[in-house]
């Protein structure tokens, strides 16, 4: 597909700003009233809010969502869902991505400041400062407390865009650790498209087209332990690294090395 110019960019980008704000501003009366029935049928409600927001949203601005399952996936069951971080659409995908299972997001706390979106985002996501250790370990706890009541958690291991030209930016260690802490297994999730649709150096990169998630197997991780945990990312990494390497993701500009 040849790039828009930039003044149709403008405007279509005008057109999503529309389009995302206006239908969030149409189901916040919604997560108001939701908000009111506890942290976790009131939280469940929002996300099943969110969902239909980002399939709304995805379809206002053209963007066709696929999703690929490489096993058949259980909803019935908890996971540690991880994701490749490389778009400002990261968010809607993966409401769209992981239909029919109560889940939780790890969230950067300062999106929370952003108005009117920052009510719903404070509300549904596991607020986390990457800067501050104790605050860190206080979200790892609270997730860790989520999966115990039997909802999945959604966590992104790069921690913010991936913007090194490789498949993947440097994975911490927290997914990792609440996925061998709760004896819980870990879902990969891989956004090909995303980067085409709309990629993290500027919000008028937004464009059409298609959208593919891919989620992998499921990784077990019965009987690890922590010291485990280096290993398991390792692992995991590998597997994410080499399915992005395979379907030839467009962002990918740079030879790739193993993780530390």
């Amino acid at each position: 597909m040849r790039p828009m110019p930039f003044v149709i960019r403008f405007l279509y980008t005008l057109y999503g700003f529309i389009v995302f704000t206006g239908f969030l501003l149409l189901i916040f009366p919604l997560v108001v009233i939701a908000s009111f029935f506890g942290k976790i049928r009131g939280t469940n409600f929002i996300y099943d809010l969110c969902r239909i927001w980002a399939g709304f949203v995805l379809f206002a601005l053209g963007i066709r969502h696929r999703v690929t399952y490489e096993t058949p996936h259980d909803p019935k069951r908890q996971y540690v869902f991880i994701f490749n971080h490389i778009s400002y659409l990261d968010i809607p995908l993966l409401m769209r991505s992981i239909p029919r299972q109560h889940i939780r997001v790890l969230g950067k706390a300062e999106m929370a400041k952003i108005p009117i979106f920052g009510f719903l985002y404070k509300r549904a996501v596991v607020l986390v400062e990457r800067d501050n250790p104790a605050n860190r370990a206080k979200s790892l706890l609270t997730l860790k407390s989520i999966i115990k009541k039997n909802i999945s958690i959604v966590i992104s291991p790069e921690g913010t865009f991936n913007m090194t030209g490789k498949p993947l930016k440097e994975f911490y260690d927290g997914a990792f650790k609440v996925a061998i802490e709760t004896q819980t297994p870990i879902k990969p999730v891989l956004f090909l498209d995303a980067y085409d649709r709309m990629h993290y150096n500027s919000i008028f990169s937004l464009s059409p087209g298609i959208s593919r998630a891919i989620c992998l197997d499921e990784i077990p991780v019965d009987g690890l332990t922590l010291s485990d945990v280096q290993a398991l990312k390792i692992k995991v990494f590998g597997l994410m690294e080499q399915k992005l390497i395979d379907l030839r993701a467009s962002w990918i500009k740079t030879s790739v090395s193993s993780p530390n």
